[in-house]
């Protein structure tokens, strides 16, 4: 039996298609902003920028900000006519072809099983920290890290309507809290008062501005998700093009607002000093001063329902990527199939889980350090892969819209998109001429690790060839459209 036959054939059944109708815009807009951690990110992240670009640090996210906006322009058109939940996967092979289909599929899953480990390692480094300061219990990470991996399975395994409720409590308390912190500031008029120095040329323009932008832009990874659930979405056509603008909305106005009020809290003078005297309580230090230490116990421990939600973002992400390769036949057609009950990924979030946990103890047994280690390498590796996913997702939406949406306007068919993904390749240039930054390390580790994507990207084709996958289109466009026709949205 031919691929697609097979494929076919799987599509027949209810057992290979998830639960159509199953989640709205909102939905779609939690997954997204919960995978970004604006609190988590925000004391993660915030302190390395304003290290490294100082009271200009706001400004860094602004920008970051307006080039995936620039982006999604053509993104979201794109998105009107593939909806599929191999996401990036499935747009690069529609608009690059079926090789670069199979080695993005294949950075695809590099990417975000090295984000999975690495934020469960953060989690886990959170949990046994919080639990021995404020419990007196001496929490072994490993156990937390297995715990949280095992929780954030049992609820990707199940309906996704599940998931998408607590992510949406877990993200309104974050921002909410982020939000009063912000509110308190401006109320109290910061340091020196309330000015916007931070986004003054002088402040924007610095020697390592590019290390800046770096981690501005690693704060935006899984704004790119929204395609992936095309498939469950209501009116997919619309709803996905909508969730896409609103999470880089929302995630760039928060963090920007978030960074700038920082800014006035110690003052343009002093900001970047009081980063690098105390990278680690940068945040929280100011949250005390202004709203006062109970504030402060409450964003620590809102700082794990964060970690939590993001795991929870990425598991369903990368379950669908699994799922959806399984469907194609790129992985095994066991894993392309969905549970009878609860229309979900079930066998691809089980197998997500157990390699975890496998790639966990190997780790383990290395003795690696859980956050030097384990957190810094494996964020570092994600971030750069999904930038890379970003890149070429840019490349194959301009490729695409040129052929298929002659009709659209030229700003959003191809001026906006072509910008935005210049943007993003200067930012696949930053991570791999600054990988040793990103990852707090020096030596060869730092060549060795973005050398797997070029292991990937050969995998990926040779596995794409060796088992004759046609492409990883899926079902949602059987034929492909003639190039100078219009495709219509279906």
């Amino acid at each position: 039996m031919s691929n697609d036959t097979a494929l076919q054939a799987g599509s027949a059944g209810s057992s290979s298609k998830l639960r159509a109708g199953s989640i709205g815009t909102a939905g779609i807009v939690f997954f997204v902003v919960a995978a970004a951690a604006p609190l988590a990110a925000t004391l993660g992240a915030g302190p390395v920028v304003f290290i490294f670009a100082g009271p200009g640090a706001p400004a860094m996210y602004l920008i970051a900000a307006l080039a995936l906006l620039l982006f999604s322009f053509g993104f979201a058109l794109m998105a009107r006519f593939v909806t599929s939940a191999g996401g990036f996967a499935a747009f690069i092979s529609w608009g690059l072809g079926r090789r670069a289909g199979h080695a993005a599929a294949a950075i695809a899953l590099l990417a975000y099983f090295a984000m999975f480990l690495g934020i469960a390692a953060q989690f886990a480094t959170f949990v046994s920290d919080l639990s021995s300061r404020f419990l007196g219990l001496d929490v072994p990470w490993q156990a937390a890290y297995v715990v949280g991996v095992v929780i954030i399975g049992v609820l990707g395994y199940r309906d996704i309507r599940v998931s998408a409720v607590l992510l949406g409590v877990l993200l309104v308390l974050e921002v909410l809290i982020l939000l009063v912190f912000d509110v308190a500031v401006l109320v109290q008029g910061g340091a020196e008062g309330i000015n916007v120095d931070s986004f003054t040329a002088g402040s924007v323009f610095s020697p390592t501005m590019g290390l800046a932008l770096l981690f501005a832009f690693a704060c935006f990874v899984g704004f790119e998700a929204t395609i992936l659930y095309g498939e469950e979405a209501r009116d997919p056509k619309k709803s996905v093009p909508r969730a896409t603008y609103i999470a880089v909305a929302v995630i760039g106005v928060l963090y920007t607002l978030t960074m700038w009020v920082l800014s006035l809290a110690y003052g343009t003078g002093s900001v970047q000093k009081a980063a690098e005297d105390d990278p680690v309580g940068f945040v929280l230090n100011a949250t005390g001063t202004y709203i006062g230490s109970w504030a402060t116990v409450i964003m620590e421990t809102l700082v794990l329902t964060s970690l939590l939600a993001v795991l929870l973002s990425f598991q369903n992400a990368l379950s669908r990527y699994v799922y959806s390769l399984g469907r194609a036949g790129f992985l095994s057609r066991k894993l392309g199939v969905s549970h009878p009950k609860h229309k979900s990924p079930s066998r691809a979030s089980f197998i997500v889980t157990i390699v975890i946990l496998i790639v966990l103890a190997a780790f383990v047994l290395a003795g690696a350090d859980p956050f030097s280690v384990i957190y810094m390498w494996m964020i570092g590796v994600g971030t750069l892969g999904v930038l890379l996913l970003q890149a070429s997702g840019a490349a194959a939406v301009v490729a695409y819209l040129r052929h298929y949406a002659k009709n659209e306007a030229l700003w959003r068919r191809f001026i906006a998109p072509a910008i935005g993904g210049i943007m993003l390749v200067i930012a696949v240039v930053l991570a791999v001429t600054n990988f040793g930054a990103l990852i707090d390390s020096t030596g060869v580790i730092t060549v060795l690790l973005p050398v797997l994507y070029l292991i990937a990207i050969a995998v990926g084709i040779f596995v794409g060839v060796v088992r004759n996958v046609d492409d990883l289109r899926q079902e949602h466009l059987p034929e492909e459209p003639a190039a100078e026709q219009q495709v219509p949205a279906q």
